[in-house]
């Protein structure tokens, strides 16, 4: 069992370096800053492609964190990269926060404030400051957490509304993306809200923070998870009716560990404990309901049609390490870590491009990937992959 855990972990940092290899090759725009809109399978950048901020916060954390974890002065240099851009080129100086797009020549597109997106911002910046102890950087952190509490945070319901415009005012569309429902709340903005909020919480301790995420973990148990399925409901209207009637695995098992780690560092003993049933609840679900035989994790299916999305997205077997890997170090189940290596073994065979560098976005339900996907782009972004990898080098050497 030691001797597996040690070569698992050595392959684990090996391909951690080698998939952030890719973005220090293919990714830096020399000629007009930041990183491009889009690289294509091959490494090659997507002429003219807008530049999305999700994708921007994203670089910066990963680069960020892996300075962090490695000590390599070749990921600081890149996570100031990405901060400097963030700030110049996608912080709105008018009205604060951060725009959802910039043309490839940084120009403003679409000013719209979706809180996904200022949530993402707080999760780099915040990890930006614990590389570097920028005062700045963790200055625009606590300012976006501000915005979202002052312009997103329903005082009647509780939670967060998705998205508002350029200067903080009701807008009729608020979707994240265009397969999304058009409704006010959503079970993906609030992960990601939890999850910043987390990271913030480390280098910024602070008691009304504390209150808030509390309260939204508890918006998560009472509200968002099905407690007759253990899934998450995916829309709302603002008063929380059900508005979806969709599976998400990939979410199910990335929600059931960052709960608990918000939970975890939160320290409130009595939440903590009913957090991890839950998220027990919600690994053993997503494994009997989502688990191919192949080895993998299905992406979604729609409850109404019955219809099973059977690609196999980056993303979600990713996040499947690390909720299985935490699940296994909350029961003590091996079932979960015998999951655990059948998804890295997977992602070796399958997800990983070793000539061309990076993942592929999906593999198809015939097993092939599909060539047509970027390798960087709006959504495909260094931060679920490297993150499990790092997550799961730091549990393994634990």
């Amino acid at each position: 069992m030691q001797q597996l855990s040690t070569t698992i972990k050595t392959q684990l940092i090996e391909t951690y370096k080698d998939t952030l290899q890719f973005w220090q090759d293919h990714t830096i725009d020399h000629e007009l800053g930041g990183f491009y809109g889009e690289v294509d399978r091959l490494g090659r950048p997507v002429q003219l492609t807008p530049k999305g901020v999700v994708l921007n916060a994203r670089i910066l954390w990963t680069f960020s964190s892996a300075y962090n974890f490695l000590k390599d002065e070749a990921y600081l240099l890149l996570a100031h990269r990405a901060y400097q851009y963030l700030i110049e080129y996608f912080w709105d100086k008018e009205h604060g926060g951060l725009f959802w797009s910039v043309n490839h020549k940084g120009e403003l597109l679409d000013g719209r404030k979706q809180i996904y997106a200022q949530g993402f911002g707080i999760y780099g910046l915040s990890e930006y400051y614990k590389a570097t102890q920028n005062q700045k950087s963790l200055d625009y952190a606590i300012e976006l957490y501000h915005l979202i509490e002052k312009h997103s945070f329903d005082p009647l319901h509780g939670g967060y509304l998705e998205a508002l415009s350029r200067d903080w005012e009701p807008m009729e569309d608020m979707r994240l993306s265009a397969k999304d429902a058009n409704e006010p709340k959503s079970m993906n903005t609030h992960l990601h809200i939890i999850e910043p909020y987390t990271n913030l919480y480390r280098v910024w301790p602070n008691a009304e923070l504390a209150q808030k995420m509390e309260a939204l973990i508890r918006v998560f148990l009472d509200k968002i998870i099905d407690h007759s399925t253990a899934h998450f409901h995916l829309f709302f209207e603002s008063d929380w009716t059900v508005k979806s009637n969709m599976v998400s695995y990939g979410h199910d098992i990335e929600g059931a560990w960052l709960l608990h780690e918000a939970a975890e560092v939160l320290g409130n003993q009595l939440l903590l404990a009913e957090v991890q049933a839950m998220s027990l609840r919600m690994a053993e679900v997503t494994l009997r309901e989502g688990w191919a035989a192949d080895g993998s994790l299905l992406y979604e299916k729609d409850l109404t049609s019955n219809h099973l999305d059977e690609d196999r997205h980056w993303w979600v077997q990713a996040e499947g390490m690390v909720g299985f890997m935490d699940a296994w170090q909350i029961s003590g189940n091996p079932l979960y870590l015998e999951k655990v290596y059948a998804l890295w073994a997977y992602i070796r065979q399958n997800l990983i491009d070793s000539e061309n560098g990076e993942w592929f976005l999906r593999i198809d339900a015939k097993g092939k990937p599909v060539l047509s996907d970027p390798k960087a782009g709006f959504w495909k972004c260094p931060y679920h992959n490297t993150r499990a990898l790092m997550e799961l080098a730091h549990r393994i050497k634990q």
